[in-house]
């Protein structure tokens, strides 16, 4: 572990070296190919990063962050699109857009989360005390049942408090309001709802810039919309499968596709319906919503997402690992 965390630092050293290049050279370039052609070397080197670790908290970090956000943001910054464009006012604020998942500033500055502190509280306690649960083996006497609600909050928690950490500490240190990650994902009253102001919205956020924009344009036409939202879903898809390519070392099964896949397909139909006759007559309450909505989640994760993470033990491999680092 020793050694894993000094490459992990030498990676993190020559990434700043690159992004400092990036931030100096690219940047007054004319944006279009130009500028993708002097930023494609360091997205390569954004992909070959992960490679170089064993331990899946390091290489997930290190593909979140560099290969995925990190290179995502990088090309749409080639042609003057995405959150470093227009282009921050220093290198450290450059660094920080690209690095972390901070997308944007908050819109309104003045405005205060609506839910409490001890909400927060609860997440890192519930967090803590299914860690320990999941690490001394008492996942093996579960239901199979439970555990399809289980596996949801062991990603969901984890990243939640990690990343609001973050969001409260970089707003001390850019000295300015940051949008937050997640949204209280579990209050989501449908699959559009979910996946686009609740879940990961940073990720969405990128994603939509770098597919659905382009493709969708300033088309109306229901099937151009259709293809847009299917094309970011199965985009979101394969990036999950390289994540677990690295991780693991083994080769994916497909199933995590799938489950984007079925997603993509199952909110452009939620979509549609909603703009329909059928839709705004047939309209549902917000306590059945949500909980169609995360039945819906809970049932087809357990069944297509997290079979292909549980089979090689990924989930008890970051538990592990992160105890160990802290």
């Amino acid at each position: 572990m020793e050694e894993e965390i000094k490459r992990f630092v030498l990676v993190y050293i020559s990434a700043i070296i690159s992004v400092s290049y990036c931030y100096y050279i690219p940047s007054r370039i004319k944006a279009g190919v130009p500028r993708l052609l002097s930023i494609l070397p360091v997205c390569v080197q954004f992909f070959v990063f992960p490679m170089l670790f064993y331990s899946a908290l390091f290489t997930s970090t290190i593909m979140f962050t560099l290969t995925g956000m990190g290179t995502l943001k990088l090309l749409l910054f080639a042609f003057d699109k995405g959150p470093l464009f227009p282009i921050p006012t220093s290198l450290f604020r450059f660094m920080c857009f690209t690095f972390f998942p901070i997308e944007r500033l908050r819109k309104n500055p003045k405005s205060q989360s609506t839910f409490p502190t001890w909400v927060f509280s609860t997440k890192v306690a519930i967090c803590a005390v299914m860690s320990m649960l999941h690490v001394q083996g008492y996942k093996h006497n579960l239901p199979t049942v439970l555990l399809w609600v289980l596996y949801p909050l062991y990603m969901y928690l984890p990243l939640d408090i990690i990343f609001n950490i973050m969001r409260f500490l970089f707003t001390i240190i850019l000295g300015c309001d940051l949008e937050p990650v997640f949204d209280e994902p579990y209050l989501a009253t449908s699959l559009q709802d979910f996946w686009g102001r609740r879940w990961n919205l940073m990720v969405s956020s990128v994603l939509r810039s770098a597919f659905y924009l382009p493709l969708v344009g300033k088309s109306n036409s229901g099937l151009v919309m259709f293809i847009g939202s299917f094309t970011t879903f199965v985009a979101s898809g394969l990036f999950h499968e390289l994540l677990y390519f690295y991780t693991s070392h083994e080769t994916p099964s497909g199933e995590i596709t799938l489950f984007y896949v079925l997603h993509g397909v199952c909110t452009a139909i939620e979509m549609v319906l909603k703009r329909s006759t059928f839709g705004q007559r047939w309209a549902v309450r917000p306590v059945v919503s949500r909980l169609l909505t995360m039945t819906f989640m809970i049932v087809t994760s357990g069944w297509l997402y997290f079979p292909q993470i549980t089979r090689g033990n990924e989930i008890c491999h970051y538990i592990t690992e992160y105890f160990i680092v802290s």
